[in-house]
C-alpha cells in the first residue's frame, strides 16, 4: 500500500485498515513464534504498512 492510496481514503476507513493491519500483524508474528510462518517478508511489509498508517492519520490530526 503506497501512500498516495492511503491519503485517498477516508478517515474512518485508514483507522480501520490500521486495525486489520495490526491485528495480521499479531497472527503473523504468533505464526512466526511457532515456527507456521513461510513468507518473514511479510511482517516487514505489514510493519511499514502500519508505520504508514500511523503517519498519515498523525498528519491529518495535526492539519
Amino acid at each position: 500500500m503506497e501512500a498516495r492510496e492511503i491519503r485517498a481514503m477516508a478517515t474512518e476507513e485508514i483507522q480501520h485498515r490500521l486495525d486489520e493491519a495490526q491485528e495480521e500483524f499479531f497472527n503473523l508474528r504468533f505464526q512466526w513464534s511457532t515456527r507456521q510462518l513461510t513468507d518473514t517478508n511479510r511482517l516487514t511489509q505489514v510493519k511499514r504498512d502500519i508505520a504508514r498508517l500511523k503517519t498519515i492519520l498523525r498528519e491529518r490530526e495535526l492539519a
